[in-house]
């Protein structure tokens, strides 16, 4: 049996992309992204429930990213599903999941973006 690991999100960034440079120097950023989801109860009254995913982005893209994304963006990600493992100060086993990205679109300009989240 054969298996799948893709990814595709459409959302709006919730805080400016952070750039980062590994020891051998190349470039991840990191970015949160927003989904919601609308709905209505059974009594008629209208409801959203808002998802972050924590996204990933590597090399030349990362530094694409962090140029032209800012807070409220709309984006388009696509890529595969990570978790990372480790233990934190007390010795508790903590996981985080994120995206790696392979492919990002902007969707709103930079210019715009600001303006539609005010």
């Amino acid at each position: 049996m054969s298996s799948l690991n893709k990814a595709q999100v459409i959302g709006r960034l919730g805080k400016d992309p952070e750039l980062n440079k590994t020891d051998s120097g190349s470039s991840v950023v990191n970015f949160s992204v927003a989904t919601a989801e609308r709905y209505r109860t059974e009594e008629g009254k209208k409801g959203e429930v808002t998802d972050w995913h924590q996204i990933k982005v590597w090399g030349g893209l990362a530094e694409n990213c962090n140029q032209y994304l800012s807070k409220g963006s709309l984006v388009y990600v696509e890529g595969k599903m990570k978790t990372n493992k480790w233990e934190d100060d007390k010795g508790t086993t903590r996981y985080s999941t994120h995206v790696k990205a392979e492919t990002v679109e902007f969707l709103s300009p930079k210019e715009t973006a600001a303006t539609e989240q005010e």
